[in-house]
């Protein structure tokens, strides 16, 4: 019995250090070819909660445990550090899931400001995020000076630091090469 358990114990380890090794790992995030470069789709998880994801789901950026929404996301590059970042559906021919939707900040009034899809525009302001390392293959996602941050009570929204620290930081999980472009 105990050879067994130890058995299975050594499977789910190995098992780990391999998924973690080919997810985190591989080219530096601003080399070519790496997560940042517009070729690869990653995945986003947020460091404190690393049992979801987040999600493009009903238009507005959410953290889900499932599968629900666009959770693909291509980060790509639009010059002085900044990127729009794409979201697309499941890999499954279906032509909807393969035209991207951007990430684009959204304020209703005085409520916090959000992250919902749009119409990708590389001029607008409103679609331009900062990705900056934060060491230990880490990232903090803003636009302008907003912050993308989670709150038990809100969800994710962006917000200005101030004299606040930084509450949340992300992992670009390496999910393959960026699919082409919708005709060619």
């Amino acid at each position: 019995m105990s050879k067994v358990k130890w058995a299975t114990g050594a499977a789910a380890l190995g098992c780990a250090g391999v998924l973690a090794g080919t997810a985190l790992s591989g080219a530096p995030a601003g080399a070519a070819g790496g997560v940042l470069s517009g070729k690869r789709e990653v995945t986003i998880v947020r460091v404190q909660a690393f049992e979801g994801a987040l999600s493009l789901d009903g238009g507005a950026l959410v953290e889900v445990d499932d599968d629900s929404g666009r959770q693909l996301f291509v980060l790509t590059p639009i010059g002085g550090r900044k990127y729009l970042i794409k979201s697309y559906g499941k890999r499954d021919g279906h032509p909807a899931n393969d035209d991207p939707a951007c990430w684009q900040v959204y304020q209703e009034g005085s409520r916090p400001l959000t992250v919902e899809g749009a119409v990708c525009d590389a001029a607008k302001k409103t679609q331009q995020f900062s990705i900056t390392s934060q060491g230990n293959g880490t990232y903090a996602i803003s636009n302008r000076s907003a912050y993308l941050q989670y709150f038990p009570a809100r969800g994710l929204i962006l917000e200005e630091l101030g004299d606040a620290p930084l509450l949340s930081t992300f992992r670009l999980i390496d999910n393959g090469p960026a699919r082409p472009p919708i005709g060619g």
